[in-house]
Parts: C-alpha cells; sequence; structure tokens
C-alpha cells in the first residue's frame, strides 16, 4: 500500500538546516504552553482541595508522635509476628536446646525429675538397660519385637532446624573434624 503525502515531488530546501516540513515549530510551542497551563491549573485544583478537606475533616496527629506520646495507645498485631533477626533466633534456640541436651537441671523440683546430658543418659541406659516386660504379660496377637536395632542420630540422620550446626560425624555418632583441603 502506497502512503501520499501533500508534499510528495517538492525537494527540500538544504540551506534551513533541517527538515521545515515534518515539524512545525509553532504548533510545538502552542503544545508546551498549553501542557504548561495544564500542569499549573491541576497544581492549584489540588491545593484547594487539600485546604477544602483539611478544614472539614482534619486527620488529627500522625501514628508515630501519637504512640510515642501515649504508648498505651499502640497496639501489637496479633502472634504469630515476624521475626527481626530469623537467623540469630534459630541460632539461640539451637543453643538453648544444646545447651538442655547436654546439661544437669531439673524438670520438676517437687517431683524430683531431673534433666541428665544425654551422653549420661546412654551410660545409664546402657548400665541398667531398659525395663521389659515378661513375655507372659505380653498382650495377646501382638508382634514379635523388632530384632534390628533402632537408628541412632548422627552424621546424615540428624534432622530439625538445628542440623546445619551440628558438627559431622562418621557412623559411630563421634563428632569428626572437617576435612581440611591439600594445597
Amino acid at each position: 500500500m502506497e502512503t501520499k503525502h501533500k508534499h510528495d515531488g517538492e525537494a527540500p530546501d538544504a540551506s534551513a538546516g533541517y527538515e521545515k516540513r515534518d515539524a512545525s515549530v509553532s504548533s510545538a510551542l502552542q503544545f508546551g504552553f498549553w501542557l504548561a497551563v495544564v500542569i499549573v491549573v491541576t497544581l492549584v485544583l489540588m491545593a484547594w482541595a487539600f485546604n477544602y478537606f483539611s478544614k472539614i475533616a482534619p486527620l488529627g496527629q500522625p501514628a508515630a508522635p501519637s504512640a510515642v506520646v501515649n504508648p498505651t495507645l499502640r497496639q501489637l498485631p496479633p502472634s504469630p509476628m515476624v521475626q527481626a533477626q530469623p537467623h540469630e533466633d534459630l541460632v539461640d534456640y539451637c543453643q538453648q536446646q544444646e545447651s538442655e541436651v547436654n546439661t544437669y537441671g531439673w524438670v520438676d523440683r517437687q517431683a524430683g525429675i531431673v534433666r541428665v546430658p544425654i551422653s549420661r543418659a546412654m551410660d545409664m541406659v546402657l548400665a541398667q538397660g531398659l525395663p521389659t516386660r515378661p513375655a507372659s504379660e505380653a498382650p495377646k496377637g501382638a508382634a514379635a519385637p523388632d530384632p534390628a536395632p533402632p537408628t541412632v542420630a548422627g552424621g546424615a540422620e540428624i534432622q530439625g532446624p538445628c542440623a546445619y550446626l551440628a558438627p559431622p560425624s562418621d557412623f559411630t555418632g563421634a563428632a569428626t573434624a572437617k576435612p581440611t583441603a591439600e594445597k
């Protein structure tokens, strides 16, 4: 499809320095003038609207200064709240769990229940054994106990939120040092 212009056939005037037939300076100036008028009118109308609505319904004090003046006005959102430093909270939690697993302490002083380190508890179980029920008292239809021993946590079996903080271990459960790169 052919496009026809009203200036087809006229040679452009090379002495002008620019293409006169495409751009009209007077049209561009008129557009800029009316654009500036619209912007100024919009700004004046917005200022008038803000003043008018602030007289009808004042907004009051901003939220932050009112919380400083009267802290009882500030209400905390319902739980669960967002953690500001989740990694540090996880490290603290894991250190607390590690401390509870490896130290002595009271669980219930009135009942005489204590907490012992896990290594000491394993030694006590090995020395005393686990309580068992005689075969004659076993419930009828109960399956025979599984002869395979349970897996002990360690190495690849460690799971949970603190697993990445645990030192690597060999198959016996003992912590091993991380290998160093040879140069």
